[in-house]
């Protein structure tokens, strides 16, 4: 295996500087990428910034391997943050890990691979690829659950699955820091990242607003007979389900149940007013199939915090997918990601286009 060529996608962490050592063990030549997404001037966890490549050179270096940083803060920008922004703007709710691995990790690493002349790449996302006997790639979830990350996965091609590996996809996080501390990485002990990686400090509407030069744009909380409640100043800065934040006292707890972003509203109401049953995906990627021309029994996660729950799935056209569950699911949140499963096997997913009655 020796003459196999492979890039170790390196973000400076620990699971992909174990990533890099378990290549290497496997016998794979192995050269160290770090891809630059994200100046020094933007937040405080920043992939790819300066202090993150010098991590994963210092495991390269350790490791007796090559590494190199690849710019690609433009396309991050237009990609992700951009889409990020626009998003919320539109009265959506993205999840932008989804659109980096879609827009930017593994489509740039999928190019670096074919530049470099290398064979395969690999990350340190906690998933199982197999290969079925017909030869299609499949994803499934990790053996650790509690570290899955097949939710922010399912938009991967075929062309994608075939080049990259997992090897941490059957370890659990534990294990992982126990290789990196038993082969002296500095960063061994190095806390996961849990925010936006741009935007670490969790506030996304304070982020939007100096992103885009936005400044407040006042506006009415109301409720669903479109009785006015309050005031706020954009809606674009509230989600749907949300309770903290929003500024207002009614004297009982209140939700929010929809946006307008036209009319610059937000409607409040009750917890159980939030409870449906159906929803509309599109932009859908499959990757256990190739299209769901009947309905099938799915396990079905409407974001990634989200406890799969039992529904029905069709496709009902080229480029929209109806989900049925067996209980009404908790703030379903157009932006977001729906995620199909067949037990551990990732059906494949779509965006969350609108929630049905």
């Amino acid at each position: 295996m020796n003459n196999i060529k492979a890039i170790a996608a390196m973000s400076g962490g620990v699971d992909s500087s174990v990533t890099a050592y378990l290549l290497q063990q496997q016998g794979y030549s192995v050269t160290g990428v770090t891809l630059r997404l994200i100046g020094d001037n933007i937040g405080a966890l920043k992939c790819g910034a300066s202090q993150e490549a010098d991590d994963a050179k210092a495991v390269c270096r350790r490791l007796g391997i090559d590494h190199f940083t690849i710019d690609f803060q433009d396309e991050f920008r237009e990609n992700v943050i951009d889409r990020f922004c626009n998003a919320y703007l539109n009265g959506l709710t993205p999840n932008p890990c989804v659109e980096c691995n879609k827009y930017i990790k593994f489509d740039k690493m999928l190019d670096c691979v074919k530049n470099m002349n290398c064979d395969i790449f690999a990350t340190g996302h906690y998933a199982i690829i197999e290969k079925d006997g017909s030869g299609r790639y499949l994803l499934k979830k990790a053996a650790d659950l509690s570290k899955d990350q097949s939710y922010f996965l399912y938009s991967l091609s075929q062309e994608q699955l075939s080049k990259v590996r997992f090897p941490l996809g059957c370890l659990t996080k534990t294990e992982v820091r126990e290789i990196a501390a038993e082969q002296g990485f500095t960063n061994a002990a190095k806390k996961d990242s849990q925010d936006i990686c741009f935007i670490p400090n969790g506030d996304f509407a304070g982020f939007i607003k100096q992103y885009k030069g936005l400044g407040p744009s006042s506006g009415k909380f109301i409720d669903k007979d479109g009785n006015i409640l309050g005031c706020h100043d954009g809606a674009y800065m509230f989600t749907i389900g949300q309770r903290k934040g929003l500024g207002i006292a009614l004297g009982k707890p209140a939700y929010v149940l929809s946006t307008d972003i036209a009319a610059n509203t937000v409607t409040l109401g009750e917890n159980d007013e939030l409870f449906k049953r159906r929803l509309e995906a599109n932009e859908i990627n499959l990757i256990a199939a190739d299209r769901i021309d009947s309905p099938i029994r799915v396990s079905a996660k409407i974001r990634y915090s989200h406890r799969t729950a039992s529904a029905t799935a069709v496709q009902t056209d080229d480029d929209k997918l109806i989900v049925e569950f067996d209980e009404p699911q908790r703030a379903i949140t157009p932006g977001q990601s729906v995620v199909l499963y067949d037990g551990d096997l990732v059906i494949g997913g779509g965006k969350v286009k609108c929630a049905l009655d």
